[in-house]
């Protein structure tokens, strides 16, 4: 009886020890997943600035490497992590502070950092960010889903993230995209 036990249960228990190993992680759920996102400046955006009544200072700002402008009469300004809005009202208050008198400026972003879509989709590859873009859109963009797709979840690294976050598509609720972000569709398994 031993040895039919052994001849039986031996194979069975080493199949599964096989298909655990075979099993991938699931990266962890993303923190506050449906938020829509602000736009934060960084390197290589290209930004027009409309300085009102003051043509010299209009013109259009590429942000370095270093993440600042060069902004005339102020030097380098630091705009990296900041939303348009937020420079905005820095470059106000700079320009106010002996330069002009009720200085009206505002920032608009030229160009978006590209976004990457990859894994089971018609045309993995980089495309252009458009503001307030979804997951769904994104995907669409890159072809939408190949017959294997897991259409359920996906796997998002943000810029400036070390790892991926799963984002849960069932939900019925919008994921939003950022300029940088990497989208993985992943296979289903059934």
């Amino acid at each position: 009886m031993k040895s039919w036990l052994r001849a039986v249960a031996l194979p069975g228990l080493v199949t599964i020890a096989l298909l655990s190993g075979c099993a991938t992680s699931v990266p962890p759920a993303a923190p506050n997943p449906y938020a829509v996102p602000t736009y934060a400046l960084a390197p290589a955006d290209q930004l027009r600035i409309t300085v009102f009544g003051e043509s010299a200072l209009t013109k259009e700002y590429v942000v370095t490497s270093a993440g600042d402008i060069s902004f005339p009469l102020l030097g380098d300004v630091p705009a990296a992590g900041k939303s348009a809005s937020e420079l905005s009202q820095m470059l106000t208050d700079e320009l106010s502070n002996g330069y002009l008198n009720d200085p009206r400026i505002n920032v608009e972003v030229l160009n978006y950092r590209p976004f990457y879509v990859l894994g089971e989709v018609g045309n993995s590859g980089e495309f252009t960010f458009k503001p307030e873009l979804t997951v769904t859109q994104a995907i669409a963009v890159a072809g939408g889903y190949t017959y294997r797709a897991d259409r359920s979840r996906v796997f998002i690294r943000r810029v400036g993230e070390d790892r991926e976050f799963t984002y849960d598509l069932d939900t019925g609720r919008t994921v939003y995209i950022q300029p940088g972000d990497t989208i993985r569709v992943g296979e289903r398994y059934f």
